[in-house]
């Protein structure tokens, strides 16, 4: 787990956290699922240019796209991503 802290960490020297924006997620047309439990998810996430596999938690997702959140030390970071950047556990 702390390769991965220390891989997010690297990564967000290159830029800020990239999420796809409401418009893209087309919330006003596309049915959202929140997760009162949320789900474990492997994801792709990018800072700036740089992507990196992250351990995280699915909290909403449409057809289109998911809102996950994961840490890394004692930082918690959200974002939204495309549906097929998402894998559940064990898939």
């Amino acid at each position: 787990m702390q390769s991965q802290a220390r891989s997010i960490l690297d990564a967000a020297k290159h830029g800020p956290l990239q999420s796809l924006t409401d418009r893209e997620m087309d919330v006003r047309e596309q049915p959202m699922t929140i997760y009162p439990r949320p789900k474990r998810v492997r994801a792709w996430v990018r800072f700036g240019p740089e992507a990196v596999r992250v351990d995280a938690k699915l909290v909403r997702s449409s057809p289109l796209a998911g809102g996950i959140e994961f840490r890394a030390g004692d930082q918690t970071f959200q974002c939204g991503v495309w549906r097929n950047a998402v894998r559940l556990d064990g898939e």
